[in-house]
């Protein structure tokens, strides 16, 4: 199975299967036809994956029978955007179709297929509920039944305090008694004095004390405040060191003022509107790889493939033929 690349996906519309399938191809095209056409959905479809598996001939032959293949309208190999954001990547399909199918037919299949991908799953829809069902209410809060209707009462009696004179203070708290008040917790370094701190570590040239960070921890925290993460400050600082550092702060000082990041304007990060993205199927040429577009591929080649597969037109075969010719006399003159 595809592992991801060259996964088979078979194409709709196609005849039921028949022994008589492929008879118009080559035996080669015929033999690994027949074999594609057994595959399972996800299967590797790249040239070496198949030809491991088909002993009677190498990569070279079986990449030569696909491009046949695909010049006879059975397959055509894609690129697909799977994944979204930071994580979409592009894996390879190959369509393959046990019907031979036109250049104009691949053409709107995969663009069929493109339409479906920009959609994606249609949200789950919310059915509501009919008119003559009623809306459910909370149920009613049980009433407190009164002395006049015979129940008891379940109310809890107050705690009874002891008796105090109208004008008396509540006594102080005893300190040696009173629960602590909660504390604060105590806000800890700041990531730019951390990057400081941590720069002894990472070489001993550049060690610093508790009151070097704090002096420079002003200017470390412009870098980071001016968009520059922690890895890129702590390269910028450590880069082409000297072999000998006499004061690490005086160059640590020198190097955060001299090399100072310029300040970029804000962007807007939360457009109104953000523009819905296109994935749009890639169609690659079966002999080279070349991307392109469906209708910029007919057979499934680009135009110097196409070129190379061509049959020699009649006046370039005429043209042969008289060059070989004259090659001809020229060897008879000689001889003469």
């Amino acid at each position: 199975m595809a592992n991801p690349g060259y996964g088979k996906r078979s194409a709709l519309d196609q005849r039921p299967r028949t022994p008589r399938d492929f008879e118009l191809l080559p035996t080669r095209e015929r033999y690994v036809a027949g074999f594609i056409d057994h595959l399972p959905e996800g299967a590797a479809m790249g040239v070496k994956q198949l030809a491991k598996q088909l002993p009677l001939y190498g990569q070279q032959a079986v990449s030569s029978a696909l491009t046949a293949l695909s010049v006879a309208g059975h397959l055509r190999r894609v690129r697909c955007p799977v994944g979204a954001g930071d994580e979409m990547r592009w894996v390879f399909r190959t369509f393959w179709s046990r019907t031979a199918r036109d250049n104009e037919w691949w053409t709107t299949y995969l663009a069929t297929e493109t339409a479906t991908q920009a959609a994606g799953p249609e949200p789950e829809a919310t059915t509501p509920p009919p008119p003559w069902v009623p809306e459910e209410e909370p149920p009613p809060a049980p009433e407190d039944p009164g002395p006049e209707q015979g129940h008891e009462s379940t109310a809890v009696p107050q705690q009874r305090t002891p008796d105090q004179a109208p004008d008396a203070e509540p006594a102080p708290p005893d300190p040696d008694t009173a629960p602590a008040a909660p504390q604060a917790p105590e806000a800890g370094p700041s990531t730019a004095y951390l990057v400081l701190a941590r720069l002894g570590r990472s070489d001993h040239r550049l060690a610093l004390s508790a009151a070097d960070c704090a002096a420079l921890e002003a200017q470390a925290a412009e870098w980071l405040a001016r968009g520059v993460s922690v890895d890129y400050l702590t390269s910028a600082l450590t880069a082409g060191l000297p072999a000998k550092v006499d004061s690490p702060l005086g160059l640590l000082r020198r190097r955060l003022t001299d090399k100072m990041p310029p300040r970029l304007p804000a962007e807007d990060t939360a457009p109104d509107s953000p523009a819905p993205t296109v994935r749009r199927i890639l169609m690659e040429c079966t002999e080279c790889g070349r991307p392109g577009r469906p209708e910029a591929l007919p057979d499934g080649l680009c135009r110097p493939c196409r070129t190379t597969h061509q049959p020699p037109t009649t006046e370039a075969a005429e043209a042969a033929d008289v060059k070989a010719r004259m090659a001809d006399l020229r060897g008879l003159l000689r001889d003469v």
